[in-house]
């Protein structure tokens, strides 16, 4: 079994439970956030980071940011959550087993 992959999951739905425009929302996000990788690994300029990956949960697009982002890049993990914080939008902080299929705990505010 692997070590456990922290996450920051932002949800596309307000805090209001109202959804989250504009639609493509969590590709800019992950977009602006492309740059940052692991040292060492060879960027693809239309690939998205591996710390930041836009994905669809219950229908709603969100973004998963790896914890890892906050130890390469302060500025980029503020980011992040100040995006969440200054949208209302709800995240969800998980600690999940690559190789588990476990779903993410109840959504919370911004961390």
């Amino acid at each position: 079994m692997s070590d456990p992959v922290q996450h920051l999951i932002i949800h596309g739905k307000t805090l209001e439970g109202q959804r989250f425009r504009p639609s493509d929302w969590a590709e800019r996000l992950a977009g602006v956030l492309s740059q940052f990788r692991p040292a060492g690994s060879i960027a693809n300029p239309l690939s998205y980071s591996p710390y930041a990956m836009p994905r669809t949960l219950d229908g709603l697009p969100c973004v998963m940011i790896d914890h890892r982002l906050r130890q390469l890049e302060p500025l980029a993990w503020k980011f992040a959550c100040d995006f969440a914080d200054n949208n209302h939008l709800q995240t969800t902080d998980t600690a999940e087993c690559t190789n588990s299929g476990d779903a993410p705990p109840s959504v919370s505010s911004a961390a």
